[in-house]
């Protein structure tokens, strides 16, 4: 099915490589933000699109826009993955994917995370969706033109 523009996107709480615990409506109370969901680290594609976010980064910065990156990675491959790339955006870890299974964001049956990320107004509800497993800067660009 999948969520959709205009759905309130659901609250999550994540081990961050920031060293502590991310929760949704409290680490971004009242702010948007962009999460985006990707299959794993080190991987040509989504160090491609980490590498694209890291270099866009200044323009999510000056709209006062976070970026958020899940993968089902842990948090000591994430660590290496975000320094190794200089990203300068927090990881999240879903090692069991129930938070990839609230943003409709596995691969049936692989049990994988989906390239797809979503834009999310102040009050956290989906103001834009993108999916695409192969054209990981058509992800930064539609987040960046419709915010």
């Amino acid at each position: 099915m999948g969520l959709k523009k205009g759905q309130k996107a659901p609250d999550f709480t994540l081990p961050s490589t920031s060293g502590t615990d991310f929760k949704l409506s409290r680490d971004l109370f009242g702010k948007p933000c962009v999460i985006y969901f990707y299959p794993k680290d080190f991987t040509g594609g989504c160090t491609a699109q980490a590498c694209e976010f890291r270099d866009q980064f200044a323009d999510f910065k000056d709209l006062d826009l976070p970026v958020i990156g899940i993968s089902r990675d842990d948090i000591p491959t994430h660590l290496r993955f975000k320094k190794a790339h200089d990203l300068p955006f927090e990881l999240l870890s879903d090692e069991s994917g129930e938070v990839c299974k609230k943003y409709d964001a596995l691969v049936p049956l692989l049990g994988i995370p989906k390239r797809v990320t979503y834009l999310l107004d102040k009050g956290h509800v989906i103001k834009d969706v993108f999916q695409d497993m192969f054209n990981a800067k058509a992800h930064i660009e539609k987040m960046l033109n419709n915010y």
